[in-house]
């Protein structure tokens, strides 16, 4: 059953409308995309023998043709190019897409519902001081394999791969939706016996509505997943919120990502955020706690835990530009413990 729902809905869907949608021979295409460049100063206590000061960077280019047939039917797809290390150019999102009354099927390669749809509260990717950006990767010594890398969504769910995926229309501020994706890869090439992970799920839905001054906006989503050999079969959800009044939002999130590694005896992986923002003109001050847990991480079942701290200002100084400032303070509690403080510059241009 849950090897084909996704893919049947998207059927259905398609089916109902496919002998009546008259295309039109116009594609429009769009193009878009961002441009990052991030500056970082690191006091580690575990020593890493890395350097103080890095620069990174990151330049996105997404294309999008789309026509309208004359039933009101939208199709068309969408290309994601990203640079990479050593010059290299690959995609995170090749996929096609057609919306209707019935809702909207994406079918290819993309993220999951939780990282595309799922709230964290008001402190994402491109305000300074959220968890939810380049800062991490500054820091040195952090443990991987576990809730550090994926500590705001559930994990397969933050990995590209080749998906059918499938989203209800908006009813009253609800939208939900189902994925699935028959092993954990993104390629192009057929692969009958996958080895590792394999029949990934994810179900669930989010809510956005205004009352008043009030803004609010809620997610749940459920992700399940089979392993081959012993390991255990992953099992996560996730849940966010944040509500907002006038220049003031907060809000959080908690996610469980059960055996996150897949080892029978345990190591379970969970994490939690509370985060708010205070909007002034072109001004963004916000600020952010994360905790990230893992039992039985390291040898002789010591386990691993991670408090971050972070507070930053974003200022807007055009339409599509901006710039800001960050300080982390991350605190490990492990067998590979050690302090890290962590200042960052980040300025973006999106079109």
């Amino acid at each position: 059953m849950k090897r084909t729902l996704a893919i049947g809905c998207a059927a259905v869907a398609l089916a109902a409308f496919a002998g009546t949608a008259s295309a039109q021979t116009k594609f429009d295409v769009v193009v878009g995309g961002d441009a990052l460049f991030t500056g970082g100063w690191v006091v580690d206590e575990d020593t890493d023998g890395g350097r103080n000061v890095e620069f990174n960077n990151r330049f996105r280019l997404v294309i999008t043709p789309t026509a309208k047939a004359d039933n009101g039917l939208e199709y068309g797809a969408r290309l994601r190019l990203r640079t990479g290390s050593n010059g290299v150019v690959f995609h995170d999102r090749a996929f096609m897409f057609v919306n209707g009354g019935f809702g909207s099927v994406q079918l290819g390669t993309t993220y999951g519902l939780s990282d595309d749809y799922g709230i964290i509260g008001p402190v994402v990717d491109g305000i300074a001081g959220s968890w939810d950006d380049q800062a991490p990767g500054y820091i040195g010594g952090l443990p991987t394999g576990n809730t550090v890398g994926t500590a705001l969504r559930n994990p397969l769910s933050s990995t590209p791969l080749t998906r059918a995926i499938y989203l209800t229309p908006n009813f009253g501020g609800f939208q939900a939706g189902v994925s699935y994706a028959p092993q954990d890869d993104n390629g192009t090439s057929i692969d009958r016996n996958p080895a590792g992970v394999n029949d990934i799920v994810e179900v669930g839905g989010s809510y956005s509505g205004t009352f008043g001054s009030f803004t609010v906006a809620a997610s749940g989503y459920y992700e399940w997943a089979n392993t081959d050999g012993p390991a255990e079969n992953i099992k996560s959800w996730t849940v966010g919120t944040t509500v907002g009044f006038g220049p003031v939002a907060i809000g959080g999130m908690y996610t469980d990502m059960g055996d996150l590694t897949g080892v029978g005896g345990g190591t379970d992986a969970t994490a939690w955020s509370v985060n708010g923002t205070y909007t002034v003109g072109p001004v963004i001050l916000a600020g952010s706690f994360l905790r990230a847990d893992e039992e039985n991480v390291f040898v002789g079942g010591v386990d691993d835990k991670l408090d971050v701290w972070e507070a930053g200002v974003t200022y807007t100084i055009a339409p599509g530009l901006t710039a800001g400032v960050e300080y982390g303070y991350y605190d490990r509690n492990a067998a590979a413990g050690g302090d890290s403080h962590l200042v960052v510059f980040d300025t973006r241009l999106a079109f």
